[in-house]
């Protein structure tokens, strides 16, 4: 597997680079890519070359990373609009109460997740660190990490969706 990576790390990165993956983003791509690749390796049966074989598994790890992106950058919006920095003087007292209640709403969601979940959830989406920074603060794997985001996302949503009912009632 070292051989394999060595001749090929150049070209999965640019690959990676030319499917638009994003910059802060490549060397996790990378990384999945020769994950993929090392437990995938019996399965090769030599049908193409290898260069072939690791070229589309680039395209699949190119097409999940960026949907990873749009997912992100369209929850941090949503966060932003929830949360938007405006200063307390150019808001009316409507849009103040309304930045309170869902700062409130926010913080007792987190406080309903489980730990495990709090971590990942408030170190990557609010304090804007990288799934592997917030992997090795925590003794992870990347992949751990990026599945314990992802199903941190998932109980979010589903504890955002209680106080979001439109008769304003939260659901048990």
């Amino acid at each position: 597997m070292e051989d394999i990576y060595l001749e090929h790390v150049s070209m999965v990165w640019r690959g990676l680079r030319r499917l638009v993956v994003p910059e802060a983003n490549i060397e996790d791509a990378v990384q999945d890519v020769f994950l993929v690749a090392h437990r995938r390796l019996a399965d090769f049966e030599g049908r193409s070359s290898l260069k072939t074989w690791l070229y589309g598994i680039v395209l699949r790890v190119a097409k999940d990373h960026r949907r990873a992106q749009v997912r992100q950058a369209h929850r941090a919006e949503q966060l932003a609009q929830i949360l938007s920095t405006g200063g307390a003087s150019e808001q009316t007292p409507i849009e103040q109460a309304e930045r309170r209640e869902a700062n409130q709403a926010l913080h007792a969601i987190l406080a309903e997740l489980d730990p495990e979940y709090r971590e990942v959830l408030v170190l990557v989406e609010l304090e804007g660190l990288s799934v592997r920074d917030v992997a090795g603060v925590l003794h992870l794997h990347v992949r751990a990490c990026q599945r314990r985001l992802r199903k941190a996302h998932t109980a979010f949503e589903k504890k955002l969706a209680r106080y979001l009912q439109p008769d304003g009632r939260q659901t048990p």
